[in-house]
């Protein structure tokens, strides 16, 4: 199987850095992000993977190069456009699945220990064209539930709800739900897929950790020095 890595946007919410380089190219330690997510996969033998390119993916090109003749890496890098949303830099990837009749797809911004094996096990019980890592985690802000009449009747205070923490199984009839450049794979084809009952949520309970924000990335790097690293399984 192939693992299929978004890395095309702009990062404008970590524009920090952002200006300068592409967002999966932010070092946690001595390495980018992006490679810390490709070690997670290869530490469970998926080593074929297909990057979808965008803003200044040549330097993300140039450098994971060099890294893929150290991990044996099999790698195909595939300009997505500079604008083109999420589903559709998907779509782009198409021809290049092969014969397999599934595939991972994970964004460039994300760590996480969930056991790959066992989450393509999951997908293949469920017989869905989707399925989700579902990540457990507690509200910003507290939730009110509020009537017809204005009235509050329920206050819950910072709730635990389940997100998106990508790290994606998907069968090849995904691409039926994406129609071009400008479909928002998490906007219109999750809705889609969940409307359809072709979504399904393995729950991991385990580490997950974004990096959207400077806040993100210092807490990551931290646990990283202190030689603390969840997502570490290789």
């Amino acid at each position: 199987m192939k693992l299929v890595l978004l890395a095309g946007g702009l990062g404008t919410r970590f524009s920090e850095e952002t200006k300068k380089k592409p967002k999966p190219l932010i070092r946690i330690g001595p390495k980018p992000i992006i490679w810390h997510i490709m070690k997670i996969y290869s530490a469970h033998g998926i080593k074929d993977f297909i990057i979808c390119l965008g803003y200044k993916g040549e330097m993300i090109k140039n450098t994971i190069k060099k890294e893929a003749k150290i991990q044996n890496w099999n790698i195909k890098f595939v300009k997505t456009g500079l604008k083109t949303m999420t589903g559709g830099r998907i779509k782009r990837i198409k021809n290049f699945i092969g014969k397999d009749k599934f595939f991972f797809m994970s964004y460039g911004d994300g760590l996480c220990n969930v056991n790959i094996k066992k989450l393509i096990s999951f997908h293949l019980r469920k017989k869905k064209i989707a399925t989700i890592t579902a990540i457990r985690q507690p509200s910003r802000f507290g939730i009110l539930k509020i009537n017809k009449s204005n009235i509050v009747t329920e206050c819950r205070e910072k709730p635990l709800n389940y997100i998106n923490g990508g790290f994606f199984v998907l069968s090849k009839a995904i691409f039926s739900y994406i129609k071009n450049d400008n479909t928002i794979f998490e906007k219109d084809c999750l809705t889609k897929l969940s409307n359809n009952r072709q979504l399904a949520s393995y729950k991991h309970h385990g580490f997950w950790s974004c990096m959207d924000t400077l806040k993100e990335k210092i807490y990551i790097t931290k646990l990283w020095n202190q030689k603390n690293c969840p997502w570490k399984i290789w």
